[in-house]
């Protein structure tokens, strides 16, 4: 008898919601753990073509912390699709403005460059301060 090895199905995955506050927390390093916890690689059925991860809401967003001079020097890119439409931003106004948006394109970039990754990025919810709408899912306090 020939034995198979074993592909994960959805169903299989018993996904749970976590609560990861960003307070004093490095950005890469907090978001690297996000992303991991995301993708289901913490899981032992890890599959890499199925979302088998875990639901995430980060809390304190305006708290977190950049290393070294990329406040002032990491810059943020968008194009409006026209000619000369490049517009940007950088780090410390973008934490001033939207800090949410900081973890989210940091997250984002971690994320597979697919459908997978676009599923797995609507399951990341940020909120810039402590507060958040998620009660009912019964929350597990995740420490970084």
């Amino acid at each position: 008898m020939q034995k198979y090895t074993y592909s994960a199905k959805k169903t299989d995955n018993k996904s749970k919601w976590l609560l990861i506050d960003a307070k004093d927390a490095v950005l890469g390093r907090i978001s690297t753990v996000i992303a991991s916890r995301l993708r289901g690689k913490h899981n032992p059925l890890f599959t890499p073509h199925t979302d088998m991860g875990d639901s995430v809401v980060v809390v304190n967003a305006e708290k977190v912390v950049l290393t070294g001079n990329k406040l002032k020097q990491k810059t943020y890119y968008r194009h409006s699709g026209y000619m000369g439409g490049i517009k940007s931003i950088t780090a410390e106004k973008l934490l001033e403005k939207s800090p949410e948006d900081l973890i989210r394109f940091a997250v984002k970039g971690m994320l597979p460059k697919n459908r997978l990754g676009r599923q797995l990025f609507k399951k990341l919810k940020v909120y810039s301060g402590p507060d958040h709408p998620h009660k009912a899912q019964m929350l597990e306090k995740f420490d970084v």
